[in-house]
């Protein structure tokens, strides 16, 4: 399939520009999104979408990360996790949406749909319950710990909130949210060496965390009082 097939879909999309609201961006493209995501699907697979991710042309990479996004699948996780330190920065930013959406959708259809469902349970206990069921059913479904690590933090149950973002890492490396959430956990545990460990490699995984750098500095700082 040509590349410049993909372009003229992409094209078809209201601009978005470095330092424009992408939430803002996406819910008043909404439709478009749409027509995007059908036409994508139709005349490209997810390999020769991977593929395109290594275009010298940044519109082309723009054009197939978001693509991955919206259709693709696991076996796209590292693929985009290369593109977060694309210098590109739209690229960038499309790469680190696009990984969220494929670590939702890394189970089966029917686990992704209890994941989401028990992500948006308005009982607490109802939502923990179902994810320890998710977790038991599909313990190598990484998704399910990190949003469970999520629930268990905002318990204050820091030290299971550690075991589920650890288990993250080992089932998904490049899942910069639960490394990120590990050093927060730490942070709560007043365990700052743990804590810069887990946001340097949280930085490492996606440089686009730019506000790591504040969080690290003064780490770094106050271990160096000690």
């Amino acid at each position: 399939m040509s590349t410049p097939l993909l372009l003229e879909y992409f094209d078809r999309l209201p601009p978005l520009h470095p330092g424009d609201d992408e939430e803002l961006w996406a819910a008043g493209a909404q439709q478009a999104i749409k027509g995007f995501r059908s036409a994508v699907r139709k005349k490209y697979t997810e390999g020769t979408l991977q593929r395109l991710l290594e275009s010298g042309n940044p519109q082309v990479r723009r054009a197939a990360v978001l693509s991955l996004g919206l259709i693709g699948t696991m076996p796209s996780n590292a693929a985009l996790a290369g593109r977060l330190d694309d210098d590109d920065p739209l690229v960038q930013r499309f790469a680190a949406d696009a990984l969220w959406e494929v670590w939702f959708r890394g189970g089966t259809p029917e686990q992704n749909w209890r994941l989401r469902q028990a992500t948006r349970a308005a009982d607490p206990a109802a939502g923990r319950a179902a994810l320890d069921a998710l977790v038991k059913a599909a313990p190598e479904y990484a998704e399910a710990y990190n949003q469970r690590a999520i629930l268990f933090f905002k318990r204050g149950d820091y030290t299971k909130a550690v075991a589920d973002c650890e288990s993250v890492l080992r089932l998904n490396p490049h899942h910069f949210g639960a490394a990120a959430g590990l050093g927060q956990c730490y942070l709560k545990l007043k365990k700052p060496k743990a804590a810069l460990r887990a946001f340097r490699q949280a930085l490492a995984i996606n440089p686009g965390l730019e506000h790591l750098h504040d969080t690290i500095r003064s780490l770094e700082e106050a271990i160096d009082r000690e």
